[in-house]
């Protein structure tokens, strides 16, 4: 969770929304990234959808189902039917997000019978610090 959390950092040092994500198989760190959607001006490029993208890209694979995913927010539905589809054996996230979230919060994504795989979920790891660092960029947003 430490480089999904300083990735996030990084994130808001460029003013994005602070979301950081690393991709894991075993012990060996596939893709370390973070929120990019301002930067290259789309609305998909949230931490988790692009630490897949390069995940799969690096593994040559859709399929990551020996990948974990560590992940500083709790992943909105967009992400989370991307985590789904990609196979993601386990999913572990620091702050829960009960306005957008849809692991824990909303849809319940994982939970729903229409969802074909549902990986194993964590939660709360490194919980105070991503929320701390939320908080921080969003208070800055709205002064």
């Amino acid at each position: 969770m430490r480089l999904a959390l300083d990735a996030a950092g990084e994130a808001a040092r460029e003013g994005e929304v602070p979301v950081g994500a690393v991709v894991m198989r075993g012990e060996e760190v596939i893709a370390v990234t973070r929120n990019a959607m301002r930067g290259v001006s789309d609305p998909t490029a949230h931490a988790e959808m692009v630490a897949l993208r390069l995940a799969a890209e690096r593994l040559g694979t859709s399929r990551l189902d020996a990948c974990d995913l560590w992940v500083s927010l709790e992943p909105c539905a967009m992400c989370a039917g991307a985590i789904a589809l990609a196979r993601i054996r386990r999913l572990y996230f620091a702050a829960s997000d009960p306005k957008g979230g849809a692991v824990l919060h909303g849809p319940r994504l994982f939970a729903q019978p229409t969802c074909h795989h549902a990986p194993e979920v964590y939660s709360g790891i490194g919980e105070e610090e991503a929320a701390a660092q939320l908080r921080a960029f969003f208070a800055t947003r709205r002064d």
